[in-house]
């Protein structure tokens, strides 16, 4: 009955304590209000049954009803209808440089570096609606999978189509894909522009130097998040193609990370650097840069208030005038 209705002025509603109080004097001195004739006998008058004198209570209970709801009225009722509109007043564009080269099939995280690195990334692109977000792979050369945009639906598609392939020249070309991701948010209006690039190797390809293309991310003002994927010491990694499968061949080799570089790339551009050794602490890495950055949002709500104790004022009052009317007229003779 009260769904949505909001009462200004509660503490009113104590004054409902005063109607059992009336109703117990009324109970006690209602027979005391109405006068009595005792004689010794009826013999000698006409006798004549009515209905009408035991609903003389109903004019009490009218009047309790009547200040029932004029106490209700007291305390304000009123229905708010509230409405939001959102408004993003700070977007951030992202870039995610992603090493496909061979050694990201290595199977230290589960079931392998890249795979384990799509998952998480895809939850993490999920979790920014407001932000525009594009994908760059490299290997011994980079190109960009997907330009920044707001359609997260193309986003995680070609996120999921990401897989090792031999169109790209393999090796690892670190400064390459932070110039291509640079590339692709030097032009942006954004306020904020930041790459996520990860690596599971040294820069042995490519014809960028890391450090120039960190230069150039410090220049169009980009941050840049470094990860170094992989567990420490020895992960069985693919060595080769087996001829006759076609499959790949594994054998464990030593981990070999630049963590030196990434953490320098970091530095400059006033990112972090952080290290996935397992599956877990990738997850980690995305949750802590999904905190460090943040999409400012402002929020703006509308209240329509809808003022309800006119019509209780009226039903009270028609109440009490409806009682005045039996009083004076109906039940004159009993009253």
């Amino acid at each position: 009955m009260f769904e949505g209705i909001d009462f200004v002025n509660k503490e009113f509603f104590w004054l409902l304590l005063a109607l059992p109080l009336a109703i117990l004097w009324y109970i006690l001195k209602h027979k005391s209000q109405t006068a009595e004739l005792k004689i010794s006998s009826l013999k000698g008058f006409k006798i004549t049954r009515s209905a009408l004198p035991k609903f003389k209570h109903a004019l009490f209970v009218l009047r309790l009803l009547a200040l029932a709801l004029l106490i209700t009225a007291l305390a304000r009722p009123q229905r708010v209808d509230t409405s939001t509109k959102t408004k993003t007043t700070r977007g951030i564009d992202i870039v995610m440089a992603i090493d496909v080269s061979a050694s990201m099939l290595a199977k230290d995280l589960s079931p392998n570096r890249l795979d384990a690195l799509k998952e998480v990334a895809s939850e993490f692109i999920k979790g920014r609606p407001n932000d525009r977000i594009g994908l760059v792979e490299y290997a011994g050369e980079s190109y960009t999978k997907t330009p920044i945009t707001s359609d997260k639906a193309i986003v995680l598609r070609s996120l999921n189509d990401i897989k090792y392939n031999t169109v790209i020249e393999g090796g690892t070309a670190i400064g390459m894909g932070l110039a291509t991701a640079v590339n692709r948010l030097k032009d942006s209006k954004a306020k904020s522009r930041i790459i996520i690039l990860l690596t599971d190797g040294v820069n042995n390809s490519g014809f960028i130097d890391p450090k120039i293309a960190s230069e150039l991310a410090v220049e169009y003002g980009i941050k840049v998040y470094t990860i170094g994927l992989g567990s420490n010491g020895m992960a069985l990694s693919p060595i080769g193609i087996n001829s006759r499968t076609g499959d790949f061949e594994y054998a464990r080799i030593q981990v070999e990370i630049d963590e030196a570089l990434l953490k320098e790339i970091a530095k400059v551009t006033g990112g972090t650097y952080f290290r996935a050794t397992n599956n877990q602490k990738l997850e980690d890495i995305y949750n802590e840069i999904n905190k460090l950055e943040k999409t400012e949002i402002e929020e703006f709500k509308y209240s329509n208030y809808q003022e309800l104790y006119r019509p209780l004022v009226l039903l009270a009052l028609g109440l009490l005038f409806l009682e005045f009317l039996l009083r004076h007229t109906l039940f004159r003779s009993f009253v």
